[in-house]
């Protein structure tokens, strides 16, 4: 799998997923300049899954719709880089959060 965070350069450089991808588009994404991704692309490897990354995960849908609508298969990390950190630390929300979705699905 390829992780693309989306959030904006300084907070990627502060703190990431290992191994991840930044493309720094946070902010043309929210105003739904979705062509800002463009530039990216030749980075961003076409046989694999592409998981999306932005703080909360509500803006890297937004990245994930554009990859899927460019032919990539993509899928935005719920919960986003804070869900990425919770899950981390082994959080109480984070556990909560996992019961629920287990005893749901």
């Amino acid at each position: 799998m390829f992780i693309l965070d989306v959030r904006p350069e300084q907070q990627y450089q502060e703190d990431h997923i290992p191994e991840s991808y930044n493309a720094p588009v946070y902010h043309d994404l929210q105003r739904g300049n979705i062509e800002a991704l463009d530039q990216y692309l030749n980075a961003i490897p076409d046989d694999t899954e592409i998981i999306t990354v932005c703080k909360a995960g509500i803006v890297a849908r937004k990245a994930t719709e554009c990859l899927e609508e460019e032919g990539y298969t993509a899928t935005t990390l719920t919960g986003g880089y804070t869900g990425w950190r919770q899950y981390e630390r082994n959080t109480v929300l984070y556990r909560i959060v996992s019961f629920f979705r287990k005893a749901v699905w």
